[in-house]
């Protein structure tokens, strides 16, 4: 067992070893050879992925990637982090989508490290969530675990859900959410838009 394996916790454990039955069984019904030499780590290698880069955002608590703001700081009339990469997977075809997050937040009395954020993104997009809903959550996080006065999260994503049909759409998907003071002032909205 390597050392990375054996850091993971029983639930993790567990999750891999459920999707690589599973993918075992995906196998068996696409009619493959599982003893093909292409095959015959498949179902391990995938449950390694979807449990490292797909699901391990439900093993992620945003109280604690906010839970050690900086504190005591002057006001700061605007933060903004932008190209955060994201990917998840979309629970209506499980196939991937990719992109950059740009998140911002008007701070109260604490301020959260840069990287925070990104790991906040991590958090909300490496689950079996809509694009969408991740937005949300990013905002709706930083208002209640980091007290932010407003926030405000835009995505920008290409989803294989959108290109794979007939190869006809090249389409970026953008969604946003704003909370707070965020949703009334449109000059925070011009900078998170920029």
């Amino acid at each position: 067992m390597s050392s990375k394996r054996a850091e993971e916790q029983p639930a993790e454990l567990d999750r891999r070893s459920a999707l690589e039955q599973a993918i075992t069984t995906l196998l068996d019904a696409c009619g493959v050879d599982r003893g093909h030499k292409d095959f015959t780590s498949t179902a391990s290698r995938v449950a390694r992925v979807w449990s490292q880069e797909f699901l391990s955002g439900f093993d992620m608590d945003p109280a604690k990637i906010l839970g050690d703001p900086v504190e005591g700081e002057g006001e700061s009339a605007l933060v903004v982090v932008r190209g955060i990469p994201f990917h998840g997977l979309c629970p209506h075809h499980l196939l991937p989508y990719t992109g950059t997050a740009t998140v911002a937040y008007l701070p109260a009395a604490k301020l959260a490290g840069f990287g925070r954020l990104a790991d906040l993104v991590a958090c909300f997009t490496r689950r079996l969530t809509l694009q969408e809903r991740a937005c949300n959550d990013v905002v709706d996080a930083l208002v209640e675990h980091l007290g932010a006065r407003g926030a405000g999260c835009v995505m920008r994503g290409r989803h294989t859900c959108l290109s794979i049909p007939d190869n006809k759409h090249d389409a970026e998907v953008v969604t946003s959410s704003v909370r707070g003071e965020m949703s009334s002032r449109p000059d925070l909205q011009a900078q998170l838009f920029a």
